[in-house]
Parts: C-alpha cells; structure tokens; sequence
C-alpha cells in the first residue's frame, strides 16, 4: 500500500496565504526603515522657497565658484575656488558630511581654511557620501550645494 499525500485547497491557500504574508511582511518592514531614516523636511515653507528659487540660483552661478571634495592621508579638503581657478575664502561656512539615504552618520566637520582649500581631520568610512554646504560670500551672496565624496581608502 502506497500513502500519497493529495495536494488539497487547503493546502493552496497556505502556500497563497504564506507568500502574499512574506511579501507583505517585506514592505512594511522597508516602508517603516524608510520613514525612519529619512528625515522628509527640506524646507520650512515650499511655496516660498519656490518664488525666492530664481534669484537665489541666479545670484550664486554670478559667483562662479566651483567645489570639489575629496579625502585622503586622513583628512577632509573641501576646495572652493572662483572662476579664474583660484581659491576662495567664503566669508561664512557650514558644512555636514553624512550618507545620502540617513542622517545617523551625519557629522558637523571642524574645516579650516590653509590658504588653498578648507580641511578637517576626519576618519571615513569607505562608500558615498555627501557634504551639504553653505557657504557665504564676502558679499553676502549665499551659496548652498551638495557636494558628492566618494570615498575608496
């Protein structure tokens, strides 16, 4: 005598009902991981930040400055130099360098300026990340830019 299981309907709704409940499971679990971790707020008014868009972008590509950043031999150099190549001393400058999907690793570096570039003694991780900078000219012009650091050491 041979003893074969027969495959019955409730044996199709527990397969059905199983994997519908791991790809349920899945999603909520990324959409409570993604709320968590992304902070959501840009600006406090986007309405406004919208009218006052033009002339602030106008007004910082009047600068001219290019930013590059870059991390070696332990240290952060951020390096703002003006159209002519040279380098530029902002008047004002706030800087946090952290991921680009969370904001648990976002530090506030301590750059100086040595004349050429602004440097802070940091440790990185290696991958991507971002330096969110504000800079104010020496005539009061802001300049906000992301500035994306690979880092490979």
């Amino acid at each position: 005598m041979s003893s074969e299981r027969k495959f019955t309907g409730k044996h199709a709704a527990m397969i059905f009902v199983g994997a519908f409940g791991v790809i349920i499971g899945v999603n909520v679990l990324l959409a409570v991981s993604a709320v968590r971790t992304f902070p959501g707020l840009e600006v406090k008014n986007s309405y406004v930040a919208s009218q006052e868009f033009d002339d602030r972008r106008d007004a910082q590509e009047s600068l001219g400055w290019k930013v590059a950043a870059r991390h070696t031999g332990g240290l952060l150099i951020l390096q703002i130099s003006d159209i002519n190549g040279r380098p530029v001393e902002a008047r004002e400058l706030d800087a946090v360098l952290g991921r680009a999907t969370h904001v648990k690793d976002d530090v506030v570096p301590d750059f100086e300026f040595d004349g050429t570039a602004y440097v802070a003694p940091m440790a990185i991780e290696k991958g991507n990340w971002n330096i969110r900078m504000k800079a104010v000219a020496k005539d009061g012009t802001e300049f906000n830019q992301r500035v994306v650091l690979y880092v490979t050491e």
